[in-house]
């Protein structure tokens, strides 16, 4: 009688908490039930394994999961669909209610849109290519500030660049990131900072010879980069959120989540 009391106990405890998380959440998502989540076209590795966000394999995937479930919503209630980065940071309607494509949390961009807490804070790297490293470039600042550089106008990685590594040349400014990989690939550019694991699928996957030269850790600049769910300005729907994330970092699993899609990459040095 006693294990059948402390059972229903513990279902009880469990419905009133999906039922919170329902609660919160009800009334304020785009289609009543379902959360509609966007990401990018296509999605890249490894935060979306194989283009397939429905999968839940990859780091944005599966956190999006965990974040879906922690606010009461089934895997069959989530619904996924495509944008670009810099559409999705216009101010206006959304038609997703969160959008994850590795968003780093800006005071500008803030004054567009509404952000949740962290989900990830990442670590800079250096992309360059086996020629450069070949020619002696290391692993160091004055090294790094020898090269010539290459960034996308309105990244968070060009204060980095400019505080941190302070380029001997002022750095080449491009439109996106697919020029900036072209211009390391033709040698007009050296190198590009990027986010680590971005970083190590560019290497491996789009520059054709890439390296990695080495990485920062996130604590060498003062505002380390942080990535965020992007939500349409005043969104009813960020106080769930920001519930969600703090109950996945507090019990651990946002880091077992990172362990394991995002595991620490081996081989890259610190720059110290």
């Amino acid at each position: 009688m006693k294990l059948l009391a402390t059972t229903a106990l513990a279902l009880a405890i469990s419905a009133t908490s999906v039922l919170a998380q329902g609660t919160c959440a009800a009334g304020k998502t785009l289609s009543d039930g379902v959360l509609t989540i966007a990401t990018g076209n296509p999605a890249y590795y490894p935060w979306v394994m194989n283009d397939a966000p429905e999968s839940g394999e990859g780091f944005e995937a599966a956190v999006a999961y965990a974040i879906a479930d922690k606010m009461g919503f089934a895997a069959d209630d989530v619904t996924w669909v495509r944008t670009s980065f810099d559409e999705a940071i216009q101010p206006g309607a959304k038609n997703f209610d969160f959008n994850m494509q590795q968003y780093s949390i800006t005071p500008e961009r803030e004054e567009m849109v509404d952000f949740s807490l962290p989900y990830y804070t990442a670590a800079m790297a250096v992309l360059t290519t086996q020629s450069v490293v070949d020619a002696g470039a290391t692993a160091t600042l004055d090294s790094l500030a020898g090269l010539k550089w290459g960034a996308v106008a309105t990244t968070t990685a060009l204060p980095m660049l400019n505080d941190v590594i302070q380029p001997a040349s002022d750095p080449l400014l491009y439109n996106d990131n697919a020029d900036v990989n072209a211009a390391i690939m033709a040698g007009q550019i050296d190198a590009a900072l990027y986010d680590l694991p971005t970083a190590l699928y560019l290497s491996a996957v789009v520059v054709e010879g890439g390296a990695l030269l080495g990485q920062f850790p996130p604590e060498q600049s003062e505002r380390p980069d942080q990535f965020g769910l992007l939500m349409e300005e005043g969104s009813a729907l960020k106080e769930c959120v920001d519930a969600a994330i703090s109950e996945l970092t507090e019990s651990g699993e946002l880091a077992a989540i990172e362990a394991k899609w995002l595991a620490e990459a081996t081989g890259v040095p610190v720059i110290e």
